[in-house]
C-alpha cells in the first residue's frame, strides 16, 4: 500500500524533485500547500491531491486526516518551503503524526535543532533532511578512495568551489535575505559543508576571508584536511561565460591536486535520498547538526584582517589557475 505524502512549498523550484521522488518510490501526494498558486505541476502526479494556499487550512486538513481512517492519514510531510519556514513546518508534521523529509538546511539557527529533537521524543516521529551529495556517485567513489588511502595523521589539501549564477531577482527574494535564508554560507553552502565533514571529519578551525551578499570564502582545518572554499552566486566568478539558457553552475572539489567535477549527475539524487530514507537509512538531526553549526559559525564570524586580500586568490583558485 502506498504511503501518503503532504508537501509544503509545492510551487517552488525544488518541489518537482520531491514530487518525482515520491512517485518513483511508489507513493502518492494527497495534500499540498503554497501561497503561490502556480501549482499545475501537481497534475503530472495526482489529480486528487488537495491544494491549499493558506498553511492554516492545510494544517486543519492534515489534522482532520489524522483523526480519520488510518489509510487516509499523512505518513510523511515533504518540506520544500523557504528556509525560515522549515522549523514551523517540521513542527506541523510531527504534531500531526507524520515524519518530515525537509530540504536543506533543516533550520537556519542551530539552537532550533534542540527543540525539534525534543519534539521527536515527545511525538515518536522522525525528522530527515535532504543532503543529496552523500548519494552522488562521484562523491561516494571519492569517499571510498579516501578510506583506502587514509592513514593516521594524514591531512589532505582540498579546494572546494561552488558557483551558481543568479540574476538580480535572487537578492530581492527570500533567498537573498540573510534572515530568511541564512545567507550564502547557509543557503547554498550547508550541504557542501556537510560533504566536507562527511569526507574529512569534524572542523577544528575556521577562518572567513570573504563575507558578501553574493559570495563567501574561507579556510577550514578539518580532522583530515585543510580546505580552501569558495561559494558564489555571482556569474563573474564562473570559469566560463554565463549565457542565459546555458550552463550557469560550476561545482568542483580538488583533493591533493586531483579534481572531482560533479556538476552533472544530480537528476535522480532526490529519489535515492527518498529510497534510503524510506528504507530506514535517512539522514537525521544528529547527522545534519555539524554542518548547520559550521554554517552558522561562518555566517556570524568576524572577517579575518587579511580577508579582502585573500579574495582574488580564492576566486582564481576556483578557475584552476
Amino acid at each position: 500500500m502506498p504511503l501518503n505524502f503532504g508537501i509544503t512549498g509545492v510551487a517552488g523550484y525544488i518541489a518537482p524533485r520531491h514530487l518525482k521522488a515520491i512517485q518513483e518510490t511508489g507513493n502518492q501526494v494527497v495534500a499540498a500547500a503554497d501561497p503561490h498558486d502556480s501549482v499545475g505541476i501537481l497534475d503530472s502526479y495526482s489529480f486528487d491531491a488537495k491544494y491549499f494556499r493558506e498553511i492554516e487550512r492545510f494544517e486543519r486538513h492534515v489534522d482532520k486526516l489524522r483523526r480519520g481512517p488510518r489509510e487516509h492519514r499523512i505518513d510523511y510531510l515533504s518540506i520544500c518551503s523557504p528556509n525560515y519556514l522549515h522549523d514551523a513546518h517540521i513542527r506541523l508534521a510531527l504534531r500531526n503524526g507524520a515524519d518530515a523529509i525537509c530540504e536543506k538546511p533543516l533550520v537556519i539557527n542551530p539552537w532550533n535543532l534542540d527543540a525539534i529533537e525534543a519534539l521527536e521524543l515527545e511525538t515518536g516521529r522522525r525528522v530527515f533532511t535532504v543532503l543529496q551529495l552523500r548519494v552522488h556517485p562521484a562523491l561516494l567513489a571519492l569517499r571510498g578512495r579516501l578510506r583506502q588511502v587514509d592513514v593516521a595523521g594524514r591531512r589532505h589539501e582540498v579546494t572546494l568551489t561552488y558557483i551558481t549564477a543568479r540574476g538580480g531577482w535572487f537578492h530581492l527574494s527570500w533567498k537573498g535575505s540573510e534572515e530568511r535564508s541564512g545567507g550564502v554560507a547557509t543557503k547554498i553552502g550547508v550541504h557542501f559543508f556537510d560533504l566536507l565533514l562527511w569526507l574529512f571529519g569534524p572542523a577544528e578551525r575556521s577562518v572567513v576571508h570573504v563575507q558578501e551578499a553574493s559570495r563567501a570564502a574561507g579556510y577550514l582545518e578539518l580532522a583530515r584536511a585543510n580546505v580552501r572554499w569558495l561559494l558564489s552566486v555571482d556569474r563573474a566568478d564562473l570559469p566560463f561565460p554565463a549565457v542565459p539558457g546555458g550552463r550557469t553552475t560550476h561545482r568542483s572539489i580538488i583533493v591533493d591536486g586531483h579534481e572531482v567535477e560533479f556538476t552533472d549527475g544530480f537528476a535522480d539524487l532526490h529519489t535515492r535520498v527518498y529510497e534510503r530514507t524510506l528504507a530506514g537509512e535517512g539522514v537525521g538531526i544528529a547527522d545534519a547538526r555539524p554542518s548547520i553549526e559550521l554554517a552558522y559559525r561562518i555566517r556570524t564570524a568576524s572577517m579575518a584582517p587579511f580577508g579582502n586580500e585573500a579574495h582574488p586568490q580564492l576566486v582564481e583558485a576556483s578557475r584552476g589557475s
